[in-house]
């Protein structure tokens, strides 16, 4: 397989997707709002990719809960924001962990019976006053121990439910200015211990993601993504992360440069996966097609994290598990 995870198109795989996948076989395929429409049309859809895909690729979807949810109401459930539990756990530190591992577990539910693999969650970003908003109520907290404390409780809630969370954006998107969906944040700060404290608590998680930020302080001419230094030193070394690492999508426009040229420069310089979201099917074709194909480790990676979500799996009660989340966060404090 290849050492990519890519988008398609739209709500059916086409026959062209479908051929590409079996002759230059993806990693994995990730799955947004323009893909999914309700139960059965995303059971089909899914059906499809299983067929085109090997057996062991995976399937990913963008869950946070709050503005980030690609399944959603009607067909499924409502998720709050990290910011949301986190004022749960400032008022009451046992009712935020159980309110993050209950939300973990109904949307690593929801993601279960729906066929995926990876849920891209938890934000393990702090939230900065000044900062952009890009964050805001994605993120927990603003204090690094309450983040690294959700975000361990939300990602168990995941794996309870089989499916495998992914902590992002190492090594910290809080401080960024600007939306890196839009231009390359930089920061300037050479203190950023508080950033990293959360993903060092949490580096244990399968999956991390990249983020698309030039620290200045680490290497002044290359984004997180694209750095060896920033992946080898600081994410690997400094914060201890020994599992699967992938890109933030590479279709953003903090990077310059076509996606297949950003793919190679993402792997050599450390990352496990090259994630290229845009469903372009050119693009995605020229990547696949010279994209290297995944590492002896990244195979050892990938199959120690499916191998944790499987050994922590059990049986769950959703409805249960709502209503109490429903007392937690509007009944006892009366959030929304």
């Amino acid at each position: 397989m290849r050492a990519a995870i890519v988008g398609i198109a739209g709500p059916r795989l086409a026959e062209a997707e479908a051929a590409l996948f079996r002759a230059q076989p993806p990693a994995g395929v990730i799955l947004f709002a323009r893909n999914i429409e309700n139960p059965t049309q995303l059971r089909l859809l899914i059906s499809a990719l299983r067929d085109a895909l090997p057996a062991n690729a995976m399937l990913l979807v963008d869950q946070e809960g709050g503005r980030v949810a690609r399944l959603r109401p009607p067909h499924w459930r409502a998720h709050p924001p990290a910011g949301i539990i986190g004022q749960v756990f400032e008022a009451d530190t046992k009712a935020g962990l159980r309110a993050a591992w209950i939300t973990g577990a109904l949307i690593g539910a929801d993601c279960a019976a729906a066929g995926f693999d990876v849920a891209c969650a938890p934000v393990l970003d702090l939230r900065r006053e000044g900062a952009h908003e890009v964050v805001g109520d994605r993120s927990f907290a603003s204090a690094p121990l309450a983040v690294a404390r959700l975000g361990r409780a939300f990602a168990a809630g995941l794996l309870a439910a089989g499916v495998q969370p992914v902590g992002k954006h190492a090594p910290g998107h809080g401080r960024a200015q600007v939306d890196s969906h839009l231009s390359l944040p930089v920061v300037d700060a050479n203190d950023l211990a508080p950033d990293l404290l959360p993903f060092a608590l949490n580096a244990d998680l399968p999956w991390a993601m990249t983020a698309h930020i030039l620290y200045k302080g680490w290497d002044a001419a290359r984004p997180a993504t694209l750095s060896p230094v920033v992946i080898g030193e600081v994410i690997r070394r400094r914060i201890g992360f020994e599992g699967v690492l992938v890109t933030d999508d590479l279709a953003m426009r903090a990077l310059s440069g076509a996606p297949d040229e950003l793919a190679r420069a993402a792997l050599a310089a450390g990352c496990d996966l090259a994630l290229y979201c845009a469903g372009e099917f050119e693009p995605t074709a020229a990547l696949l097609r010279t994209c290297p194909m995944l590492t002896p480790l990244a195979v050892a990676r990938l199959a120690a994290a499916r191998e944790i979500a499987t050994r922590q799996c059990r049986a769950l009660a959703p409805a249960a598990l709502a209503a109490e989340r429903d007392r937690l966060l509007r009944g006892e404090f009366g959030l929304a």
